[in-house]
């Protein structure tokens, strides 16, 4: 595997790292919303009422799920993924 390999597979998961960040925010707000509140956010944006769903909401919570899992699996992993671009940016920007 060479080294473009990698890189773009990093890429890749750095991707995946931000769908999963942006689905947590969503879905953490949606908590937020429905304690506080009581508004579904993910059910207003389809058109639904609170606690009403359809194929779609469950699918959206099924990704929030998802992301959840994702990002516990990679906790220690993300820091070391961003960390090297930072490195990486850093050294390209020094005179």
């Amino acid at each position: 595997m060479s080294r473009q390999d990698l890189d773009e597979g990093q890429r890749d998961m750095k991707k995946l790292d931000v769908v999963a960040a942006v689905l947590l925010i969503v879905g953490g707000l949606n908590w937020g919303l429905a304690a506080i509140a009581r508004f579904d956010l993910v059910a207003a944006v389809f058109g639904l009422d609170f606690g009403e769903t359809n194929a779609i909401t469950r699918l959206v919570y099924g990704l929030v799920g998802l992301s959840a899992v994702y990002i516990a699996a990679q906790l220690r992993a993300i820091p070391s993924r961003w960390a090297a671009v930072a490195t990486a940016r850093s050294r390209a920007m020094a005179p």
